[in-house]
């Protein structure tokens, strides 16, 4: 390095200058490492941010590619006492329920108001089916009713066998898709509507969302919060629940609620 006297001034006044000059470079030298700090912290974020989006993506398409059963085509839970309950979605899938999935060993609901599902209690091994099962089906078929968005508490719902539906109208009268008619005696029930949407894991721990009555969920599912009618939106209330089950798509939850408006009880959770 070279060093440049003024021969105009003394030992201790160059020395002096060289000095200042050297407290200066220090001062950059500083304001460099910080800065360079500042720059290392921001893109470690910006990387850890791209990676994290990514495993986001990574896990949304996951979620979304999971083999799903038959039965999660329609509106679906297991009951507390482990029977399969379908119900339709539209007037599409409850024609498809009645023909093609009901069976005489089944129970099937209704309500005697139209924009109903029809509801059926899946029973493949003949056994005769618990009273908490039946209310838990009927809890179900006046939630996902018409009733709901309405914003009634409780809703009429009847449960009677295959053999008592049919397609054949009475003279003068239209059955319209996913409409079928009643005949004979039908059980009645009253069932306070309440809501549970939960989920647990499946073979290959994956999140399975299930949405059903109380006692059904809080039974099965590893985590779930109560849902009543309240004045969240159905949009809100899926991402909220998205959120609290750790999920990146919030489709099954979509389809595990009803037509409505919500309120949540979001600290009863599973002990």
């Amino acid at each position: 390095m070279d060093i440049s006297l003024d021969i105009n001034k003394n030992v201790d006044e160059n020395a002096s200058i060289y000095f200042d000059k050297s407290k200066k470079a220090k001062k950059k030298l500083e304001g460099a490492k910080k800065a360079l700090d500042v720059s290392k912290e921001l893109f470690r974020k910006e990387e850890l941010s791209a990676s994290i989006k990514i495993e986001n993506e990574n896990k949304k398409k996951s979620e979304l590619s999971r083999k799903k059963e038959w039965y999660e085509k329609f509106r679906w839970f297991f009951s507390s006492d482990g029977f399969l309950v379908i119900g339709g979605r539209d007037a599409n899938s409850n024609e498809i329920i009645i023909k093609k999935h009901a069976n005489s060993e089944d129970s099937i609901f209704h309500t005697e108001s139209s924009g109903s599902p029809f509801v059926v209690i899946k029973n493949p091994d003949k056994l005769i089916i618990p009273e908490t099962t039946k209310i838990e089906a009927a809890v179900y078929t006046a939630v996902f009713s018409k009733a709901w968005s309405i914003n009634t508490r409780t809703s009429e719902v009847f449960e009677v066998s295959l053999d008592q539906v049919s397609k054949e109208a009475n003279s003068g009268e239209f059955i319209a898709k996913g409409a079928f008619m009643i005949r004979g005696k039908k059980k009645f029930y009253n069932p306070v509507m309440d809501l549970c949407v939960g989920y647990f894991l499946d073979a290959e721990n994956n999140k399975v969302i299930m949405g059903g009555p109380p006692s059904a969920v809080k039974k099965r599912c590893v985590d779930f919060v109560v849902v009543k009618q309240g004045n969240l939106k159905k949009g809100e209330v899926s991402k909220i629940l998205m959120k609290k089950f750790k999920l990146h798509s919030n489709d099954d939850l979509l389809s595990a609620l009803p037509s409505g408006s919500f309120a949540l009880n979001l600290k009863e959770v599973k002990k």
